[in-house]
């Protein structure tokens, strides 16, 4: 890498610092994987900043010309890295020589490093910092050292004070000692809370039940219960009667005394009902629970009786187990917990990975509190393997593919078809992963294209966070098009009652595609005008943009090395400098550059091709391995739609495509691979499906579904659709936009199900699943955790060092899903309320 001089060229004087592959320590292997090219400017120092005689101050000079043991013997002697750089030193230089760094004009004397205190920068602070930031703490660090005494005006002066800059460091220490005392405080009270309860494990009971015969049995109450939940499991379907009304059903009755009126009186009898349809496909099995208030200590009777059109009996299996807190009570205690877990995403208290498995943990303590905590395999099995078999798969795949320089070739071909207009490209990019996860699954559609997309605005010198963003948005509202692009539609398609009701997949996706293609095409000029008054050029000039992001990318590189040994500790240590160096020469470049916007590229024929002498196939035997196994994937992704003969899961092909591609490829180094993979974000969703899980235990969907149904009922008759639709959509999106939108859509489907069968309702079931699938679908770009799609992208822009915000998606993303609900609103209504498509 070369160290550039004051007006941005390089210096013949300056020493040159290379990055060699072969000798790459095994943490720095993301730094040798993530970024192709070698970064610039990381190993020196400008030719005015050579080694002072007498230099003053918390900085110290490393020359990068002399052997790396005497750097490793320090090490060893457990020197730490304030001593090295100790104003009351003798000698201020250390002296290092590995193959990280080489000094190619060693006959000409030796440069140094500089080396800063860490409390002038600080690991905390990223490379996204503003410009007035880096020439703050460069001024500082200036005046401190004695470089210039009067770098600083009065006003920086002032801010800049030790006595001042003392106050803001105890006060962050106080925030930060705070933050963690209090999270340690709940996790401990949650853990304890947890252990307290043991695991009651529900006792199933084999039943038999005939015409001919009826089943009861005696339950005893406790007195601190105010629920009983009763668990049946067998060939039961969710929903109520059809039109025919000959279904076989079962009544389970609960009776109780109630006793709680005068002494003289006779105690009153307490009757629930519970009616449940038996599937006519006596092959399949379901489990569906129930629950009951119950009164005191009195004993409960449970009832089952059969309604059968043959006398042959059917086996059913049954449980119950007591609640210690009603259904109100459990709301309110999942609300809190969801309310909980989006503050520490929104305010980045702590890692979306953390804050979800927080969470998990309270909602687990919340279930053991309240009777009803699940043992651990009963929370493994809440984990969607599929969904994470799928990331891990694709991850693999992605991984080997960025090796071949693809993704660079693809953004280069993308900006050669803009003809370098940006928005032209833009909105290029946003249809064609539209299109795509119209017919794959948006995880995958993200898994592509989040790499292409990073490169090219690269090279553009774009904002790579905005461009990511719009492209998941419209991933998501490309997905509702069809029934196989977002797992609500496949959830809504494979059910068996409402293809009996003519809801095929040929019919629900003509209906949809013609819905989304509206969506489209007010979603672009929507797009437009929210990006009106940002600008999606970085604010400085490339040199200083790649500069930022080299030093975020060796200070995760030095992050990830584990100090196991003292030579890694070393190494550890000398990558800190190096990024300590990186950030010296990054304020003296914002202190010389002058701020500016880049305009769009007018010479981009000339670009073009430098381009395309740069960015080339660096591996086309590879290429060609890759491309055949991604297409095999892709081709058996439409088949498992399409071909019921297939019997492997979409989680499956990715795991066994990616097998097959380490085998062709002839991996060796497998570590390398297993650092691309996003194991955060594979964690993320692990726990997420676990909070999602328990929060259904908590009774929250099903009562925003029972509240929905509720205030349908009490519209009049002639306004009763209208009412419907409208309130479906937005409840789906605002709903499916805080919780996973997979187990509201299975929660939805049986209580719309049982709204369109009531005949004091009288409701098309058809509608309501469209308004279902348009608020579920669109609904996930409301929030970063909104959508799969949304985390995956995070994670990978996070990984290459683009990455954004709650706050950032959600000033885009949110005002995005509200107009397009609102249109895919309005054709509901049009096309069901005025025109009668039902």
């Amino acid at each position: 890498m070369h160290l550039e001089g004051r007006d941005g060229r390089r210096d013949p004087g300056t020493p040159e610092v290379e990055l060699l592959q072969t000798s790459v320590p095994p943490g720095l292997a993301e730094l040798a994987a993530g970024k192709r090219r070698p970064p610039r400017g990381a190993g020196g120092a400008d030719p005015s900043l050579s080694c002072p005689s007498g230099a003053a101050g918390q900085s110290s000079w490393a020359p990068a010309g002399q052997e790396f043991a005497s750097f490793l013997a320090q090490g060893r002697s457990h020197s730490p890295l304030p001593q090295m750089s100790s104003s009351r030193s003798k000698d201020s230089c250390f002296t290092e020589n590995t193959p990280l760094l080489r000094n190619s004009l060693q006959e000409k004397g030796s440069r140094c490093i500089p080396v800063y205190h860490p409390e002038f920068i600080t690991a905390e602070e990223s490379w996204e910092d503003g410009s007035a930031d880096w020439e703050r703490r460069y001024l500082l660090s200036r005046e401190v050292s004695g470089l210039s005494a009067s770098a600083s005006s009065e006003k920086g002066d002032l801010l800049d004070s030790p006595h001042v800059r003392l106050r803001l460091s105890k006060l962050r220490r106080c925030v930060q000692w705070l933050k963690v005392t209090g999270l340690f405080v709940f996790v401990v009270l949650c853990s304890i809370l947890f252990s307290l309860y043991p695991d009651q494990g529900k006792l199933w009971q084999l039943l038999a039940l005939s015409p001919l015969e009826n089943y009861s049995v005696n339950l005893s109450s406790h007195g601190d219960s105010t629920l009983l939940q009763v668990d049946l499991a067998g060939a039961l379907v969710a929903g109520g009667p059809s039109r025919s009304g000959r279904e076989e059903r079962l009544l389970v009755e609960l009776t109780q005394a109630d006793t709680s009126g005068s002494r003289w009186r006779r105690p009153q009898q307490v009757t629930h009902n519970w009616t449940v349809y038996l599937n006519p496909r006596r092959s399949e099995r379901s489990v569906m629970s129930r629950t009951f208030e119950v009164l005191g200590r009195e004993t409960v009777s449970v009832s089952i009786r059969a309604s059968l059109q043959q006398t042959q009996a059917v086996p059913l299996l049954m449980a119950y187990q007591y609640l210690r807190a009603s259904v109100e009570a459990q709301v309110t205690i999942a609300t809190a917990i969801l309310a909980g877990v989006y503050a520490l995403i929104i305010f980045e208290i702590v890692h979306r990975t953390l804050a979800a498995m927080l969470g998990s943990l309270a909602a687990l303590a919340a279930l053991a509190v309240i009777g009803d905590r699940p043992s651990l395999t009963h929370v493994v099995e809440w984990i969607d393997f599929e969904t994470l078999a799928l990331l891990f798969g694709m991850m693999i795949l992605v991984a080997i593919f960025s090796e071949t320089g693809f993704f660079d070739y693809c953004a280069v071909k993308a900006y050669r078809l803009s003809r370098g207009r940006v928005w032209a490209m833009i909105i290029m990019l946003c249809l064609i992963a539209a299109v795509l996860s119209a017919f794959l699954d948006n995880v995958t559609t993200m898994l592509l294209f989040t790499p292409v997309t990073i490169r090219l605005c690269e090279v553009l010198n774009l904002d790579p966070r905005q461009v990511l963003i719009a492209e998941v948005i419209f991933t998501n509202i490309g997905g509702a098009a069809t029934a196989i692009g977002d797992p609500p539609n496949v959830i809504i398609v494979s059910n068996q009652e409402l293809r009996k009701m003519g809801l095929d997949f040929a019919g629900f996706t003509a209906h949809m595609f013609l819905g989304i293609c509206l969506v489209l095409l007010v979603s672009f000029p929507l797009l437009r005008l929210l990006y009106w008054n940002r600008k999606l050029y970085n604010k400085e000039p490339s040199e200083i943009v790649e500069l930022k992001h080299e030093i975020h990318v060796w200070r995760l590189t030095a992050q990830r090395i584990s100090p196991a040994s003292r030579e890694e500790t070393a190494v550890r240590r000398l990558l800190l400098g190096k990024v300590l160096a990186l950030e010296h020469l990054l304020a003296r470049r914002l202190h010389t550059f002058h701020r500016q916007i880049s305009q769009e590229d007018k010479n981009w024929e000339t670009n073009i091709q430098e381009l395309q002498k740069k960015h080339r196939i660096s591996d086309g035997i590879l290429l060609a391995k890759c491309l055949t196994v991604l297409g095999f994937v892709i081709f058996m992704f439409f088949l498992n739609s399409f071909v019921p003969g297939i019997h492997l899961d979409l989680g499956w092909i990715a795991i066994l495509g990616a097998i097959w591609l380490l085998i062709l490829a002839d991996i060796h180094d497998f570590e390398i691979i297993l650092h691309r993979v996003e194991w955060a974000t594979l964690l993320f969703f692990a726990a997420l499906f676990v909070l999602m899980e328990a929060l259904a235990h908590l009774h929250l969907i099903e009562y925003v579904g029972e509240q929905t149904a509720l205030l349908i009922k009490m519209v009049p008759e002639e306004q009763r659709l209208t009412a419907a639709i409208v309130l479906v959509v937005w409840v789906s999106a605002l709903a499916s936009s805080l919780i996973d939108n997979i187990p509201f859509t299975a929660t939805m489907i049986p209580v719309l199900l049982n709204l369109s069968r009531d005949p004091e309702v009288g409701l098309p079931a058809p509608p309501l699943m469209y308004a279902l699938a348009f608020g579920a679908c669109l609904g996930g770009n409301g929030t970063l955790i909104g959508a799969s799609a949304n985390v995956v992208c995070a994670g990978i822009a996070e990984q290459h060092g683009y990455g954004f915000s709650f706050v950032e998606f959600f000033r885009l993303g949110f005002p995005m899903m509200i107009v397009s609900c609102i249109v895919g609103m309005c054709y509901l209504l049009v096309a069901h309320v005025v025109v009668g498509w039902n």
